[in-house]
């Protein structure tokens, strides 16, 4: 194998490791706030959501060994990548990939959330354009870019609505 098929194997490990240690985490803290009382939104646009992301991985894992890596997009991706630990490490036990609303809680305005509402969708945003063009993935990144748009104007609908009940 070539030094380009190896260093697309090796970004491309860590994000398919990554994104399924955050779902291991995810599923933990929605089981906990579920049984806590908390409630669940937007259920019927998730299985879009997960379809979304494993059909992205797995063209980048089809189409980008082997191809130039852009040294500048990766570090931008990195930093992306600390983005998402500010997130995660910000919401704490309250991080899920689902929409689960404990009723009583506080919005979080600490971290990243002082400044956007939604820190975590514009870095998943973001990754969905950078990683693919890291390899030269255009193509990718503009489908899964535009597919991505489709189903965060659904799905923050739907969290800002549940959000709404904190506010009451």
């Amino acid at each position: 194998m070539t030094d380009s098929v190896w260093i697309a194997v090796a970004i491309l490990g860590f994000v398919t490791l990554q994104r399924l240690v955050e779902l291991q985490l995810a599923d933990r803290n929605s089981r906990r706030l579920l049984a806590e009382g908390a409630v669940e939104y937007g259920r019927g646009h998730y299985p879009f959501i997960v379809a979304l992301h494993m059909l992205w991985l797995a063209a980048l894992w089809w189409w980008a060994p082997g191809r130039a890596i852009h040294l500048a997009l990766l570090l931008l991706f990195a930093a992306l990548q600390l983005g998402r630990v500010w997130v995660i490490a910000t919401l704490r036990s309250r991080w899920t990939t689902r929409i689960i609303v404990k009723p009583g809680a506080t919005l979080v305005r600490s971290g990243p959330y002082r400044f956007l509402n939604h820190p975590n969708y514009a870095i998943v945003t973001l990754e969905i354009a950078v990683l693919p063009s890291v390899f030269g993935l255009w193509r990718i990144a503009l489908i899964f870019s535009l597919l991505n748009a489709v189903i965060l104007a659904i799905r923050i609908r739907a969290e800002n609505r549940a959000l709404a009940s904190l506010r009451r």
